[in-house]
């Protein structure tokens, strides 16, 4: 109770500063340095150069701040918001500089998608395949799995993200995890 109560006046803050900064440019830098870090850190996830990481992510804040005046309370957090920017400027970038995408895999991302998929423990066969098989995922699948599974996203945060519905985004979920485990066992035989 007492921490839906603190979330709920967090919430409230930040509202109140995008109010404000949606007049006053300088009330800005509160949003910018409290979203630098994750929108950075997301951002290198998938550039997987610190330069151009930085690079990347100063156009999405400079983007955020041009389009603040547009921006609504939808009953998500600003973070989404900002989500949605950096992985807009990321596909971006990748269709205009026709680079592969990177994806950072850590043992606790592997573990949770794993069982997830066959709901035991991860083999050793999983973590020789996974890159693999995320490399024949769809760049839309290949999306909401890391928003979900390697980024921890909850659902109503990726339906903001990637604007879709919360439903859609469960059951897309699914069908991506479905074909991923076919993949799997189709490489085991």
């Amino acid at each position: 109770m007492k921490q839906d109560i603190e979330e709920r006046h967090q919430v409230l803050l930040e509202e109140e500063v995008i109010r404000r900064a949606q007049t006053n440019p300088k009330d800005f830098r509160f949003l910018y340095e409290k979203y630098f870090k994750p929108i950075f850190l997301f951002v290198l996830h998938r550039v997987g150069d610190k330069d151009l990481a930085g690079d990347l992510t100063s156009q999405v804040f400079l983007k955020a701040m041009v389009n603040l005046a547009k921006y609504q309370f939808r009953g998500f957090p600003f973070s989404a918001w900002l989500y949605r920017i950096a992985v807009n400027e990321c596909n971006d970038f990748f269709r205009r500089n026709k680079r592969a995408r990177l994806v950072v895999l850590t043992d606790e991302s592997v573990e949770t998608l794993y069982e997830e998929m066959f709901g035991h423990d991860l083999t050793e066969e999983l973590k020789v395949k996974l890159p693999v098989i995320l490399q024949m995922l769809k760049p839309d699948e290949l999306q909401l799995i890391e928003l979900r599974f390697l980024e921890g996203k909850a659902f109503k945060e990726v339906s903001e993200i990637l604007d879709i519905s919360e439903n859609y985004a469960k059951v897309r979920t699914y069908r991506i995890l479905d074909k991923m485990r076919k993949l799997f066992t189709q490489g085991s035989k």
